[in-house]
């Protein structure tokens, strides 16, 4: 038996006046996640109530653990997926490439990435950064180090002691005015000193000069959020009996994945925007299974949900078709082709709202189809799970995946 669990980020979401009062999953009517849908359907709570819901909780709880034993901060999951270790007295953040409007007192967060920045051109902003003398200088005072990678996702560590940092996530201010959302707590001077300094140094740096002249934002920016300590995970093998890969652009996702004992490849192409590689990331997950031997993967699409941080409803709708025809329909044809039983498991981690373009920790729809048992297709979508007994956590989902209870 194979297993694949397929994971549309922030997919669900309410009801949109624009879209004829539909949802984005019901305004995309996706034929492959409908013969999905002819299995069973529920709905599954990723985020404990108790902590706020977002894709570090819910992978989490996805790929088997705890998030109210385990959770000990976003950016050590993500550190894990870049390689960066973290001895017991150093705290990571995420540190966004960002784009904020106007002067920087009293500017706006007009984009949480940069305007979607990647590649050579994130490389190159955020290595100028850590070499400028100015920035440095206030690195070496907060006794940061800073891994940067080619995304808008780059890694601070600092040396800290157990007093609280007090960070907002730059996807949840979006378009308001940065001055209430400034660092607090722990190394609050520093931090906020080390921003006001980015914006300094990148305002005219030739790429962004570039990117304006292109008509897109400037990457004029870096915001701090996400700190955590160090996480153990536990194995997943070890609680499941499944050897698996994770496939994601996503370096969270990865770090998770890598430090439950899954691997977790990186595919040439893919980022967590609309224009990635499907195939490439599809192509991966199925080698691990039909190739590699693995007994599970996970396929992971952050479309969805970056879109819905910009308040894109027709580009969040586009990105589940994608998921759909690109991703979920290409898995069903290689898998029944296989000749082996499967099982497919579909859902989001955890509903982002065009509304509010933030998260929400409402229990997701999810679909599980076993080619042992074909149903005929129907919708997949919130309304068609919402009669639907929640199940409480990952681990029960997971054991209901395999078979387990």
């Amino acid at each position: 038996m194979k297993y694949m669990m397929i994971i549309g980020d922030g997919m669900a979401d309410e009801k949109i006046a624009s879209l004829g009062d539909k949802t984005p999953l019901e305004y995309a009517a996706c034929p492959n996640m409908a013969r999905v849908a002819g299995g069973e359907l529920g709905r599954v709570r990723t985020c404990p109530e108790s902590l706020p819901p977002g894709s570090d909780v819910a992978f989490l709880s996805l790929l088997g653990h705890d998030p109210l034993t385990c959770y000990r901060g976003r950016s050590p999951l993500e550190a894990a997926g870049e390689q960066v270790s973290l001895a017991e007295d150093e705290v990571s953040f995420r540190m966004n490439l960002a784009t904020i409007s106007g002067d920087y007192e009293g500017g706006v967060m007009a984009s949480y990435n940069g305007d979607g920045i990647d590649g050579q051109d994130a490389y190159d902003i955020a290595s100028s950064l850590v070499k400028n003398p100015d920035f440095a200088a206030l690195m070496e005072k907060a006794q940061m180090r800073i891994t940067v990678t080619p995304t808008f996702r780059h890694i601070a560590v600092v040396k800290a002691t157990d007093e609280p940092f007090e960070l907002t996530p730059p996807h949840d201010i979006a378009g308001r005015v940065i001055d209430a959302y400034q660092p607090k707590g722990q190394k609050a001077d520093l931090l906020r000193a080390l921003q006001a300094a980015a914006r300094r140094v990148l305002e005219d740096h030739p790429v962004n000069l570039r990117r304006v002249q292109e008509g897109k934002l400037p990457a004029n920016a870096v915001w701090f959020w996400g700190a955590g300590r160090a996480t153990v995970l536990q194995s997943f093998e070890g609680q499941f009996g499944k050897k698996g890969t994770a496939v994601s652009a996503v370096p969270l996702v990865r770090g998770i994945a890598w430090l439950s004992g899954l691997k977790a490849p990186r595919v040439p192409g893919a980022t967590g925007a609309l224009d990635t590689n499907y195939e490439g990331k599809t192509a991966a997950a199925l080698r691990a299974l039909l190739e590699e031997g693995d007994d599970f993967a996970l396929l992971h699409l952050e479309a969805p949900d970056d879109l819905s941080h910009l308040g894109d409803t027709e580009g969040k709708a586009e990105s589940i078709r994608r998921l759909d025809s690109r991703m979920v329909g290409p898995v069903l044809d290689a898998l029944s082709a296989s000749g082996e039983d499967f099982r497919v498991l579909l859902m989001p981690d955890h509903y982002t709202l065009l509304r509010t373009q933030t998260h929400d920790g409402t229990p997701v729809p999810y679909a599980i189809y076993d080619s042992r048992y074909p149903g005929a297709p129907r919708a997949f979508c919130e309304a068609a799970c919402a009669d639907r007994p929640v199940i409480e956590g990952g681990v029960a989902l997971l054991r209901k995946l395999f078979e387990l209870n």
